[in-house]
């Protein structure tokens, strides 16, 4: 199972489509470092999206293009697309500017339309998806049939899309399973959070044994927002599952993102961190204190420290520990005291 980021693409919306070049290339930095194999960005409706109805971008689609690439890693870069607002040309302009992937999205009962932009992406070398929209407007035995034209065109996934963010756990399953059984096509998921139900969906998805499923850091997206990338992540790495992702770096990353990028009101990593460290709060002065005298990184204190213990807490053991961690030379972004500030004042 692969983790696609979408914080760009769907957090878009959260800035009217405003993200700078520069914002872009400092999340595709972010992202990229972390681990993610799939980045996507551009305007919330993709490719040619920039206009009065759909709402203006502060840069062009190929300046994006251009920033993202500059800072991509080993990451594949991909935009999103919806005929009729894209052209055929723009895929391209999108695969002559390193576009790696295509997602071609389109309402569920109209997916007919998506042909001519899965056949013409894949002529031009780029991994295809297709968001089925509003998936739930079809049944999943429709769905399936759908996805059996999908895979004689070429496409290499199809898309489960709570576009609503409304479905339930057993239709998430039903999609899957009716799918897999008609045809041999990777199955990915892209959830909104409107009831709450974003990671639990996204977790019974890799239960399924879905191959791709979307996140955004700290869930940043259209409406109430996407699958959070650190509730996910830290929840399947709770359930054994190594990930591959650096957990501290990506609390870090999340809350600096959508702080001081985004500018929304974020979680505190040290909230996160005590959930999937089983650390309880009220310990948090502790930590604190011995991070001002040892210099370490708070976060990889509390999970060090609840290898040893995660009943109490024993300010010996939590020095002797801290001791043997290296000295942390960057800026935590999270500010202890304006931590207890919002708490206690």
């Amino acid at each position: 199972m692969k983790l696609l980021d979408t914080t760009i693409r769907d957090g878009s919306y959260y800035v009217d489509f405003k993200f700078s070049s520069y914002d872009v290339s400092e999340i595709v930095d972010r992202t990229s470092k972390l681990g993610f194999e799939y980045i996507e960005i551009g305007h919330g409706k993709g490719l040619n999206a920039s206009n009065w109805e759909n709402g203006i971008s502060l840069q062009t689609d190929i300046e994006y293009m251009k920033a993202a690439n500059e800072k991509k890693g080993k990451s594949k870069i991909g935009f999103f697309c919806i005929p009729g607002i894209a052209r055929l040309d723009d895929l391209k302009i999108a695969a002559d500017n390193d576009v790696k992937f295509v997602r071609v999205g389109q309402n569920a009962d109209d997916i007919d339309t998506v042909k001519d932009y899965v056949i013409e992406a894949k002529k031009l070398g780029m991994e295809v998806m297709v968001n089925y929209m509003k998936t739930h407007i079809i049944t999943p035995k429709q769905f399936a049939e759908k996805a059996l034209y999908l895979k004689q065109w070429g496409a290499d996934y199809v898309y489960v899309v709570d576009s609503a963010g409304g479905m339930l756990p057993d239709q998430i399953k039903e999609y899957y399973y009716c799918t897999k059984e008609k045809v041999d096509i990777c199955v990915g998921l892209h959830c909104h959070n409107n009831i709450g139900l974003a990671v639990p969906n996204s977790l019974v998805a890799y239960q399924c044994g879905y191959d791709m499923i979307d996140t955004t850091l700290q869930g940043v997206g259209r409406s109430v927002g996407n699958t959070m990338a650190e509730f996910l992540i830290m929840s399947l790495e709770k359930m054994g599952v190594n990930t591959g992702f650096d957990i501290p770096k990506l609390l870090e990353y999340g809350y600096y993102v959508n702080r001081n990028i985004i500018g929304r009101q974020s979680i505190n990593p040290l909230d996160l961190i005590c959930g999937f460290a089983d650390f309880h709060s009220s310990y948090l002065k502790d930590i604190y204190r011995c991070c001002m005298e040892k210099r370490v990184d708070p976060l990889r204190l509390i999970l060090a420290y609840t290898n040893y213990d995660k009943k109490g807490l024993n300010p010996e053991m939590l020095y002797k520990i801290a001791s043997e961690l290296p000295i942390d030379e960057d800026e935590n972004p999270y500010h202890f005291r304006k931590y207890f500030e919002s708490i206690y004042r």
